[in-house]
């Protein structure tokens, strides 16, 4: 089992921008690009929390499980 963050889905389901957003967070437009790819190995908690609080969500929208074998194809 894997964790993926859903930012870029839910990015687009709100037709957000990932530069709007980095700079609503006062964050690099880089920073929220390499969150919204399948390649994240590591993210801050504290990171985590501010993007939810930034588009008013829970960590449970944010994050969900996927099969291993899933995690390109998504």
């Amino acid at each position: 089992m894997k964790i993926k963050i859903r930012l870029k889905e839910i990015l687009e389901e709100r037709g957000m921008s990932q530069r709007k957003l980095a700079r609503q967070m006062g964050l690099r437009p880089s920073t929220i690009n390499h969150l919204c790819s399948d390649s994240v190995d590591r993210v801050y908690i504290r990171t985590l929390e501010n993007i939810c609080d930034a588009l008013g969500i829970t960590v449970d929208e944010l994050l969900v499980s996927v099969e291993e074998d899933e995690v390109g194809r998504k």
